[in-house]
């Protein structure tokens, strides 16, 4: 399998190792800043990295040829349709929620701030709107009284994360397909900045 990662930060360069280790090619890295730690990773690994024209918008000519599937990894851009198009499943993301609950930016610190007991990621299926693509894969987790959100985050939903991206990479290879269920929407949140 194929893979374009669309990412930044150290959530980024561990979805790339993890891939790496998981048999999967990965045969670009796209990232909105070329000295991001992403990048460098991916230079020294001898990978592909394409740095985006627009850091909000990730286009077709940006993921690599022959692509299977594109993952986004702490990324805030929209992956284009031409984007989403020319990789042979399309895309997935890792958002740090009970989709659909708290889509959107600041996702684990709105769980803070709402009190939440139950935390959980969520794999979708890149869409035009922001975080409400088919669900392919969740899980959840408790909330620890008086955590912070990067406490959460580092502790539990990280983690999670990978897991489920591996889930989902192996479904794909085992079934040629990626899973979906349609997110319910009377459950959707979408909370504003916390600035």
């Amino acid at each position: 399998m194929r893979i374009t990662l669309v990412g930044s930060r150290h959530f980024g360069v561990t979805t790339l190792n993890m891939l790496r280790e998981h048999g999967v090619s990965v045969v670009r890295v796209v990232v909105a800043d070329a000295e991001d730690r992403l990048a460098a990773t991916a230079k020294a690994a001898g990978i592909d990295v394409a740095v985006q024209a627009n850091p909000k918008l990730v286009v077709a000519s940006e993921i690599a040829p022959d692509t299977d599937l594109i993952i986004t990894a702490h990324s805030h851009a929209r992956i284009g349709k031409d984007a989403l198009a020319a990789a042979k499943f399309g895309g997935i993301g890792y958002h740090p929620s009970l989709l659909p609950r708290h889509r959107g930016k600041a996702a684990v610190e709105w769980t803070i701030k709402e009190g939440d007991p139950i935390a959980g990621g969520t794999i979708y299926h890149l869409a035009d709107r922001m975080d409400a693509g088919a669900i392919a894969a969740q899980d959840w987790c408790f909330v620890r009284k008086g955590e912070t959100a990067r406490e959460l985050w580092e502790r539990a939903l990280a983690p999670l994360g990978l897991k489920l991206l591996a889930d989902v990479i192996d479904y794909a290879k085992v079934h040629k397909a990626l899973p979906s269920k349609t997110q319910d929407e009377q459950f959707a949140t979408s909370a504003p900045s916390l600035s």
